[in-house]
């Protein structure tokens, strides 16, 4: 009879899609299920985050191997979880933390932990013969969630710096997932047009694969993507939300953060993004001010009222942060994104904390994402409202877009979920 128990446990370094080394790790059972989990990193980082352990050996891709960390795996959480039922996630779990004993799984590595963590999650999906989505929902898929798409990517360019990270189209009414994935990659394609006319220049291709900001001015920025929804017929279907990213550019000793081509307060920050809220219908707003800004963020979520405030470095996947929030009325919800926090356990434990408080969860991938992303399975499986995907560019984004149509195709009589109760605009 097979059983469940843990047989063999084997890591080792592959690659995101940034080219940056990554921990993947492979559980096996003693029935011969094998799960498979990596650990994506992100380039905006929030300080609050699990640790990445790296090697920091200049001759080895720039100091960014991660050969302690699997040998980590391989020396000390492996011995400790040989014979364990892979079904028992939480005791898995929690042993891994306890070796390791530090608040942000420093010791360790909060790449190793979760990688193992997400590998003993997927095996033991694979024992019960499921898709990790359905063995995480417990019960029949009846919603797909709704993409989004990380069009315009702000940052540092030659001539300005746009300080919002992200600038997103939401499908928000599509019929169903296919006309959402269709008008999210038709959308845009038709933008790269619309901003080469705007500067005279071909487009770039920014970090994160969407295209490069076109102008500091966020408003201009949302023009030109209103430009393109429209081109393309869909206006009664598409909405937009932000990411600011507003840690990255924060001054702690002035306590300004840079808009255009000025630094400005809290407030007018929040002021401002008022005004687009009331220009542009943005389903959210995620990190609109600083991951320590816990004074100014009761007061966005009271004056944007035609927006979600959303929180990601704020929060980062760990409970204790999202109550905090709750209690402060910090947010509407968070980005929902795993490695944050570093087991699947802590994760699932702050959803359900969101949940019963009701707090939206967004699930979401890193910019150094991977094929397979369990992030999928989460959106999937706990069938929350709409997700973030990125630009509809690169292979592993795309592949997140493919899942969520097999998943439709796979689980009959599932439609796109309806977000017509919780936009605000």
């Amino acid at each position: 009879m097979a059983t469940t128990a843990i047989q063999s446990i084997r890591s080792r370094q592959v690659i995101d899609c940034k080219c940056r080394p990554m921990v993947e790790v492979d559980v096996t059972t003693e029935g011969g299920a094998l799960g498979r989990g990596c650990a994506p990193t992100g380039i905006s980082v929030g300080m609050y985050e699990a640790c990445v352990l790296r090697d920091n050996d200049p001759g080895e891709y720039r100091g960014q191997s991660v050969h302690k960390a699997i040998a980590n795996i391989q020396n000390i959480l492996a011995p400790a979880l040989l014979g364990l039922e892979v079904t028992n996630q939480v005791l898995i779990d929690q042993i891994m933390i306890g070796l390791d004993g530090t608040k942000d799984k420093s010791r360790l590595g909060g790449n190793a932990i979760y990688a193992t963590s997400v590998a003993c999650f997927q095996a033991a999906a694979a024992a019960c013969g499921q898709p990790l989505y359905r063995h995480l929902a417990g019960a029949p898929i009846r919603t797909i969630p709704v993409p989004s798409f990380n069009v315009v990517n702000g940052g540092k360019y030659q001539h300005f710096t746009q300080a919002f990270n992200e600038f997103m189209i939401m499908p928000y009414k599509a019929k169903d997932i296919y006309e959402a994935v269709e008008i999210g990659i038709l959308v845009f394609q038709e933008l790269d047009s619309v901003i080469a006319k705007f500067t005279g220049k071909a487009t770039e291709v920014a970090r994160s694969y969407g295209y490069a900001a076109p102008s500091s001015d966020p408003a201009v920025v949302l023009s030109l993507m209103q430009q393109a929804v429209d081109r393309c017929g869909f206006h009664d279907k598409v909405a937009f939300a932000l990411d600011c990213a507003s840690s990255e550019m924060y001054d702690e000793r002035t306590r300004t953060y840079l808009l255009g081509e000025e630094r400005v307060d809290a407030e007018t920050l929040i002021n401002h993004v008022q005004r687009l809220s009331e220009q542009f219908n943005l389903v959210f707003v995620e990190d609109l001010l600083d991951e320590n800004d816990w004074e100014n963020y009761p007061k966005a979520v009271a004056q944007l009222t035609r927006t979600l405030i959303l929180g990601d470095d704020l929060i980062v996947t760990n409970r204790e942060r999202l109550e905090k929030a709750y209690r402060s009325h910090a947010v509407a919800g968070f980005i929902l994104k795993p490695n944050q926090v570093g087991t699947v356990t802590e994760a699932l434990d702050t959803y359900r904390f969101g949940r019963e408080h009701g707090l939206i969860a967004v699930p979401s991938g890193r910019s150094g994402g991977a094929v397979n992303d369990v992030v999928m399975d989460f959106s999937v499986g706990l069938q929350v409202p709409f997700q973030k995907n990125g630009a509809p560019r690169s292979g592993e984004r795309i592949e997140k877009l493919n899942f969520l149509m097999r998943a439709c195709d796979l689980n009959p009589g599932s439609q796109l979920a309806d977000l017509s109760s919780l936009v605000k605009f």
